[in-house]
């Protein structure tokens, strides 16, 4: 996602949600691999730097894709979109450094719907 789809996203919600943009958020990241091993490496390096688990699974297909796994973490926040967009960059390069094949964006929404954490 590139900062104009990224300020996009935040204009979407500015527009359809009561959110506080300038307040804590529940920032849900993806990461993608087609074996579970490299996730759950990447799963230790971010946890000591506060994210959380939510779940690391094997989505169900549809017929004719190839298996692979997902690692869903996530961390309660405060972005802009230039801040996110950084954030981006640095996930996709952390997910290559632990051989995790594709970080494959985010999501974001209110604080109570948090999966875990401290916060929760």
């Amino acid at each position: 996602m590139d900062i104009t789809a990224i300020n996009e996203m935040f204009a979407n919600i500015r527009e359809n949600t009561d959110w506080d943009l300038q307040g804590n958020l529940v920032w849900g990241y993806f990461f993608v691999n087609t074996t579970p091993e490299p996730l759950q490496g990447l799963a230790d390096v971010l946890e000591k730097q506060g994210y959380t688990v939510v779940e690391q699974f094997e989505p169900e297909l549809e017929e004719g894709e190839a298996p692979y796994h997902v690692l869903h973490v996530e961390k309660i926040e405060i972005h802009t979109a230039e801040s996110l967009d950084k954030r981006n960059h640095e996930l996709q390069a952390l997910a290559e450094a632990n051989g995790v094949e594709d970080y494959d964006g985010m999501d974001v929404g209110p604080v109570e719907f948090a999966h875990g954490g401290d916060d929760a």
